[in-house]
């Protein structure tokens, strides 16, 4: 874990440097809710998060070696039956549900968020597990003698099957969706707190705040500074607040990262309009 006393926006960039294996998911994410949360209880959900993990440990020891099926049962048992977590599907656009502090004091929040908090006990307890970029709802999947389980942590981790998926994909998608090759690819470590992010960055967008998605944005690259995507994001929301000189410096990380392309020429010209308007 990183430094408790420390600057977490420090605490981010020493993230960002770090390969995607040594990366302590709960933690990062708990350094992302303290710069977004700066007067939340901090120190009370890294107790919470230090509880989970000892408790996980403790239920791995009464579930047989490679039961897959037991491993869902018991960290359901931890966090839906005992801890009470759940979706938040009443006031589901709610940032407090995408803030880490805030989903441990509330006991609720976005499928991320508490994937975030399973993928942290099944990981304590010593269980393979990774999240599942599904579009448009978070999963969580468990790994095993040959075989994984598919959870929807947002429904107390109730298990998916080929059906379960289907329909979950046409609710996103629509009535003529299918699942294809891919949509059960595992995220990375840092991939999941992207995602988790980006919720916080799309709820301040839809508000009209342009200063906090960017702020967001920023902190997105903290621990993600070889994400071109990002870079070019963050370059256009400091266009669209009139930032020119930031906008131009984060175009020119875009292109130390992507030199060639249609992109990059689309890059080029946008920088040489932003000149133009410092002229």
């Amino acid at each position: 874990m990183t430094d408790p006393s420390g600057d977490p926006s420090r605490a981010l960039e020493a993230i960002g440097q770090l390969p995607d294996a040594e990366l302590d998911l709960a933690d990062a994410a708990l350094q992302l809710a303290r710069v977004d949360a700066p007067g939340a209880d901090w120190r009370a959900a890294r107790a919470h998060l230090s509880d989970l993990a000892r408790d996980a440990v403790a239920a791995a020891g009464a579930v047989p070696a490679l039961d897959i099926a037991g491993r869902a049962a018991a960290l359901a048992g931890l966090l839906a039956a005992r801890h009470r977590y759940r979706g938040d599907s009443e006031t589901y656009d709610d940032p407090a549900n995408a803030n880490l502090i805030r989903v441990i004091e509330r006991r609720m929040g976005l499928p991320v968020a508490l994937g975030v908090l399973w993928l942290h006990a099944a990981r304590a307890a010593g269980w393979a597990a990774h999240g599942v970029d599904f579009p448009g709802h978070f999963l969580v999947a468990l790994q095993g003698a040959g075989r994984q389980i598919v959870l929807d942590v947002f429904a107390g981790g109730v298990s998916l099957d080929a059906r379960d998926l289907r329909g979950l994909i046409k609710r996103v998608e629509g009535a003529k969706a299918e699942l294809r090759p891919g949509l059960l690819r595992p995220m990375d470590t840092r991939g999941v707190l992207l995602r988790l992010q980006h919720n916080v960055k799309l709820r301040r967008l839809r508000a009209g705040d342009l200063t906090g998605a960017l702020a967001c944005a920023e902190n997105m690259l903290r621990i993600a500074p070889d994400s071109a995507a990002l870079w070019r994001e963050t370059a256009l929301l400091n266009q669209r607040l009139d930032r020119v000189a930031a906008a131009l410096g984060c175009f020119e990380k875009f292109l130390d990262l992507v030199p060639q392309g249609d992109a990059a020429s689309r890059v080029r010209l946008a920088m040489e309009e932003l000149r133009a308007r410092l002229n």
